[in-house]
C-alpha cells in the first residue's frame, strides 16, 4: 500500500477546504445553529418534551448529524467531481495510487470536515442547552459511521454525475427528504402507520437515534442494531465506490 501517496492526498483534501474556512466550516455551522435557534426555541414553546426529553435537547443530535452529513458529502463529491471535470482525475488514476488509497484520501478529508462541523455544532448546542455527552464511545462510533458513510456516498455521486446539476441531485432529492424524515425534529415512533414502519428503512433514522443514545442516553432503537445496519450500509457503499474507482467508470476519457 502506498501510504505516502495516501497521506499526501489526505493532506491535500484537508488543506483544500481549510483555505476557505468561512465557507466550508463557519457557514454550515451558522446554518445549523439557525435551525437550532429557530426550530428549537419556537417549537419548544409548543412541545415541551419528546419521549421524556426536553425538546431543545432532543433535536441536538439530529442537528449535529445534519451538519456532519452534509459537509462530509459535499467535500468528497465536490473534490472528486472537480478533478473529473478538469481532467486531472486521469493523472490520479495513472499515479501509483490504488483504488483503496484514493478512497482513503478522499474519505479521510471529507470525514475531517464533517467531524469538524459536527463537533463545533455540538459545542454551540451544548452552550445553549447545557447538555453533556452521556455515552462518549457510542457518540464517537456513530459520528465516525455517519461521516464515513456520507463521504463514500459523495464519491459515488461524483463518479455518477456528468454535470454540476447532477452532483446536486442526491443531496436535493435524496438526502434532504430522508434527513427531514429521519426523526430530527420529532420521534419516528409517533408517526401514524404506515409511515412509522416505512421509516425503519431510512438509514438516517439509525444515525440520528444512535447519536441521540450517545449524547442523551436514550434511543428508540437498540444501539447495536443501529450500528450493525450502518456498518452494513457503509461496507456496501465502500465496495461499490472501490469497484467504480478500480474500473475507472465514468472517470477515464
Amino acid at each position: 500500500m502506498n501510504t505516502l501517496g495516501m497521506k499526501t492526498l489526505l493532506v491535500k483534501e484537508v488543506r483544500r477546504f481549510m483555505r476557505v474556512p468561512g465557507q466550508t466550516v463557519l457557514s454550515p455551522l451558522i446554518s445549523t445553529s439557525l435551525y437550532f435557534l429557530v426550530f428549537g426555541y419556537s417549537l419548544s414553546k409548543q412541545v415541551h418534551e419528546v419521549e421524556g426529553m426536553p425538546y431543545l435537547a432532543f433535536i441536538v443530535p439530529g442537528l449535529v448529524f445534519m451538519g456532519l452529513a452534509n459537509n462530509a458529502f459535499l467535500n468528497s463529491s465536490s473534490s472528486l467531481f472537480i478533478t473529473k471535470i478538469q481532467g486531472t482525475v486521469v493523472d490520479m488514476l495513472a499515479a501509483p495510487l490504488g483504488p483503496l488509497e484514493l478512497l482513503a484520501g478522499f474519505i479521510g478529508g471529507a470525514m475531517v470536515r464533517g467531524l469538524m462541523v459536527g463537533v463545533l455544532t455540538w459545542a454551540v448546542a451544548s452552550f445553549f442547552t447545557g447538555v453533556h455527552l452521556t455515552h462518549v464511545p457510542a457518540t464517537f462510533v456513530f459520528l465516525l459511521l455517519s461521516s464515513y458513510t456520507f463521504s463514500v456516498l459523495g464519491i459515488l455521486a461524483a463518479v455518477w454525475a456528468e454535470k454540476f446539476e447532477q452532483v446536486n441531485f442526491f443531496p436535493t432529492f435524496v438526502m434532504t427528504p430522508l434527513t427531514f424524515l429521519g426523526g430530527i425534529f420529532y420521534s419516528v415512533r409517533e408517526l401514524p402507520a404506515p409511515w412509522n414502519h416505512l421509516s425503519l428503512f431510512n438509514p438516517m433514522v439509525y444515525m440520528v437515534e444512535g447519536l441521540r443514545y450517545g449524547m442523551l442516553g436514550q434511543s428508540g432503537f437498540p444501539p447495536l442494531l443501529g450500528g450493525g445496519i450502518l456498518l452494513a450500509v457503509a461496507l456496501l457503499s465502500t465496495l461499490v465506490a472501490w469497484a467504480a474507482l478500480r474500473s475507472g467508470y465514468k472517470l477515464k476519457a
